[in-house]
């Protein structure tokens, strides 16, 4: 597939950009640049006027790869560093307007205040922090302007984002207490219950057919709501997916393959050994081309492939299985050991890591002989006095977790530890003591317990992954160019699709910095293709994709800014069906009683009683927070109606208001209302946000306008 793919890579169109580029070069070498970089805007975005640099967002960008391992997607570092860019640069403003700046006495408090600089040993004086050499190491890498000295800005620059955001969050936390008076008033909100009579007349009692909306009465809708139908720019597609699989004749000729490995074989006159004579197996695995490595580890009946687990149990040493199929390979597997061993045991250690060990800290001095020799002296004392264990291992044991409990661990399992620590105590006798090397360092083990005695066995297993075939793979090739090509011809997609009998897989909604298209994976290249400004609705395009190729076609672009309301319509269509059925409900009301008004709606008065806005919910029904608050604040004894709910219009008589006991003190209520208001930093973020001038040209930094 990965061969088939790269010759298929249109290297004509290559060649033609390096020739124009060297072309380019000939004429005047300073715009080979240029000619790569059509795009000579040094900025991709603004916050209040403040500019944010190609420049500065690729060191921000390389940074946080850097601070992740990388372990991150590029598009999830780009967004997490532009938004990271932003909030930094509204706190800056934020602050600076209030007259307040992070300074280098901040940071550096900070950094003295950080517990990993505190335990560095680099910057202490007799185990105690030194800040005198933590400020000698800066000045001294700061001269030499090195990757360590980058690490240190980078690492101070994010201390710095989050003073100022902290800052910024304690000052406006400060000013947005609380009163007694809005504990009090909370408290009887929320506590007040009332009783009394309603009618309710349901949105469904008017059929939707008889709502006439006009596509006009939709756009007004989002003209007078702009702030919620903001988008941002996409595109939506569909596609078809031709998958390369092996077909049943490709697993066939696998099989037969891997079956002629069993037995020994004549090649130009010299035998070649099979699995089933050889004994070298892992010059039989390397020499056949194995797409699974030696195991030698035992396995109990479980962890053997069930096709064959009866028959391998059965069996002997020597017995070879197979061909059989495992999942996406094809394998054969012979027994090479058949031994009895415990599913689990109990074992206690001390472990003596050296220079290097994966254990090892900055304490660490021994080399691995030294650390050799201190493990086996700690041997011999054992050995002599087994009581001498346990001390032995909290004092000199590096491995903390289980030196507190005298270097003993519980009952483990077979695959918990490392191999040669598993191989000691599963291997050996209840009772044997010794010393095994691991990455960790050396080991004193003492065996002290074993049960559940099973059968296990040792195999040698060869595999080959089952894959389609060149064949396969050009008949696929084939079919997405010739369903290609039907389009260019001016096939419709969809009417091409339904005449091939395919399957079409629509994107809807895909963003400039999204990295997966929904059925296909993780494709920029696709979405890259479809923002790609001269790429017109109705266009297609064929890929090379993980595992196959995609035939994709744009079936629409959505600019930035206010949603079409073709797209709106879904979400705009049932809030004014259920505005217009409420002013159709309303005029039919009449009448000054409840009884009047329940007849001019064919509608009975029904009883509500205790409801509060803790629980702002009706009998009967349901969730209604607007008609409660209605309730709490209406007058007893007064019919209220064309009240406008979620569900329906209401009329209702308070008849009994009942307030809760009245408290000595509202503290409590102030102190609730007061930290539910600090708490909300990030909708405070949001907010200013929101009425700061950003540019956002991101996407740019890709490639896409």
């Amino acid at each position: 597939m990965a061969i088939l793919s790269k010759i298929r890579e249109r290297t004509m169109f290559l060649i033609l950009v390096i020739g124009l580029a060297l072309f380019a070069f000939v004429l005047d070498p300073t715009t080979i640049s240029d000619f790569f970089s059509a795009n000579k805007v040094n900025e991709i975005g603004e916050v209040n006027g403040e500019v944010i640099s190609r420049q500065e967002f690729a060191e921000a960008l390389d940074a946080y790869k850097a601070q992740t391992g990388n372990r991150v997607s590029e598009m999830q570092a780009a967004k997490t560093v532009w938004n990271n860019l932003i909030r930094q640069k509204i706190y800056k403003k934020q602050l600076e307007e209030a007259g307040i700046t992070v300074g280098d006495v901040d940071i550096l408090n900070a950094l003295y205040e950080s517990p990993s600089i505190q335990g560095d040993p680099r910057f202490q004086t007799s185990g105690i922090f030194d800040k005198n050499k933590l400020k000698e190491h800066l000045a001294t890498i700061k001269e030499e302007n090195g990757e360590e000295w980058k690490a240190w800005r980078n690492y101070m620059a994010s201390l710095q984002s989050n003073i100022e955001k902290t800052t910024y969050d304690n000052l406006v936390a400060a000013g947005i207490g609380a009163s007694l008076k809005e504990g009090e008033a909370n408290y009887f909100t929320e506590n007040t219950k009332v009783s009394g009579k309603y009618i309710y007349v349901p949105y469904t009692t008017i059929a939707d057919s008889l709502v006439i909306l006009k596509k006009s009465d939709v756009e007004n809708y989002i003209n007078n709501h702009q702030d919620a139908f903001q988008v941002e720019a996409s595109r939506d597609i569909n596609f078809v997916k031709f998958d390369i699989k092996p077909t049943a004749e490709d697993e066939a000729a696998i099989k037969a393959e891997v079956a002629k490995l069993i037995e020994d074989s004549e090649v130009n006159n010299t035998t070649v050994k099979g699995l089933k004579s050889t004994t070298d197996y892992s010059e039989f695995l390397e020499e056949n081309e194995s797409d699974l490595a030696i195991d030698n580890n035992y396995k109990f009946k479980v962890q053997v492939p069930q096709v064959i687990a009866e028959e391998v149990f059965n069996g002997k040493e020597g017995d070879v299985f197979g061909p059989y199929k495992d999942g996406d390979y094809f394998k054969l597997s012979k027994i090479t050991a058949v031994t009895q061993l415990p599913d689990s045991a109990q074992a206690s250690h001390i472990l003596i890591p050296f220079i290097g060990s994966a254990s090892a800290d900055e304490t660490v001095v021994q080399t691995e002989e030294e650390a050799k020799k201190t493990a086996d002296s700690l041997l011999t004392v054992v050995k002599a006095n087994k009581s001498k264990f346990a001390d032995l291992a909290k004092e000199m044991s590096s491995d903390k977790g289980s030196a507190e409990n005298g270097g003993f661990y519980d009952w483990f399992a077979y695959n918990r530890m490392v191999p040669s620590f598993r191989d000691f105590v599963f291997e050996g006798k209840e009772g044997d003591m010794g010393v095994v090397k691991s990455q960790f360092g050396f080991h004193v083990i003492k065996i002290d317990g074993q049960k559940n005695f099973q059968p296990v066995v040792k195999l040698v297993t060869f595999g080959r992954k089952i894959e389609a075939s060149e064949e396969t793979e050009n008949t696929v090739f084939q079919n997405a160019e010739t369903f290609a090509l039907e389009l260019a011809n001016g096939k419709v997609f969809e009417e091409a699709v339904k005449e091939k009998n395919l399957s079409s897989l629509p994107a809807v909604g895909l963003k400039p910095l999204d990295e997966n298209v929904p059925g296909a994976g993780n494709e920029r290249e696709i979405i890259t293709w479809a923002f790609d400004e001269e790429v017109k609705e109705g266009d297609f395009k064929r890929f090379d994709v993980e595992g196959g190729y995609v035939v994709a076609t744009l079936t629409s672009k959505t600019a930035k800014g206010l949603m079409s309301v073709d797209k709106a319509t879904a979400r705009v269509r049932p809030i004014l069906i259920n505005e217009r059925k409420a002013k159709m409900i309303q005029d039919k009301i009449s009448g000054s009683t409840l009884d009047e008004i329940a007849k001019s709606v064919s509608q009975s008065v029904r009883t509500a009683a205790d409801v509060n806005l803790q629980s702002p919910t009706i009998s009967g029904v349901g969730f209604e927070p607007k008609v409660v608050g209605a309730m709490i604040n209406a007058k007893e004894n007064e019919v209220v109606k064309n009240v406008v709910g979620d569900k329906g219009v209401f009329a209702f008589v308070v008849e009994k208001k009942e307030l809760p006991a009245a408290l000595p003190n509202y503290d409590t209520f102030r102190k609730r209302i007061a930290n539910e208001r600090k708490n909300k930093t990030f909708q405070m973020y949001e907010a200013v946000k929101k009425a700061s001038d950003i540019e956002d040209n991101m996407s740019s930094f890709y490639g896409i306008q």
